[in-house]
């Protein structure tokens, strides 16, 4: 399979078409080799528009899904940034010189994407995923999951610096949506939805049972 054309193809017909006009994004897309994130045999998965599970039980985003959240948290140079469960996102930042830090959570997922992360310039943490505040470090400029969860932790937003980002879908049903957090000047979060998805869960994050009749 000629995975170059493949991430060509990608960024023209699941990413362009998607309104994600960051010309960066697209550039960085057309270079990070998504195919290396994918388990053993499964590479050919990793174009498709689908998640790709690139340990047990964690999950790529679709690569329209994690194209529009970037563009909607738009990390710049020089800025720092916390990728949860995100090690394609944290890809896409360093290819656009941002400090990024990939918080995963345990060993296993660290080894089966370092072959993938070879040679950017990415700090990995293993840990708990939405740990006190202060064990996440930063404050950050920008933070992004690309797994769903019922709520933001209050830990992420807490982790956003004055003028930072969280992007991150928040689901409790079968859609999900793609929500913008913003910590403003007067250090308050302003919350806006961005779009539909529906990315697998975040292990451990499952949604409280609702009762019904």
């Amino acid at each position: 399979m000629d995975f170059a054309a493949a991430r060509v193809n990608m960024v023209e017909n699941q990413v362009r078409t998607n309104d994600v006009t960051d010309l960066p994004i697209q550039d960085a897309m057309r270079v990070v080799a998504r195919e290396r994130f994918c388990l053993p045999g499964k590479a050919y998965f990793a174009y498709a528009e689908s998640s790709v599970e690139y340990a047990p039980g964690l999950y790529l985003m679709e690569p329209r899904d994690v194209a529009k959240l970037l563009q909607a948290i738009y990390p710049e140079p020089g800025e720092t940034a916390l990728a949860i469960a995100a090690p394609y996102a944290a890809a896409q930042m360093a290819h656009k010189d941002v400090r990024v830090t990939l918080r995963l959570p345990s060993e296993a997922a660290a080894s089966a994407v370092s072959r993938a992360l070879d040679g950017l310039d990415i700090k990995v943490v293993v840990g708990e995923l939405a740990p006190p505040v202060s064990e996440l470090g930063g404050p950050y400029d920008v933070v992004v999951c690309e797994a769903g969860v019922p709520k933001a932790p209050a830990s992420w937003c807490d982790a956003i610096d004055v003028g930072g980002r969280l992007g991150v879908v928040e689901r409790d049903g079968p859609v999900g949506k793609a929500r913008l957090y913003m910590r403003g000047d007067d250090g308050l979060l302003a919350r806006r939805e961005v779009f539909d998805s529906s990315p697998h869960l975040l292990p451990g994050f499952a949604p409280a049972a609702k009762f019904t009749f």
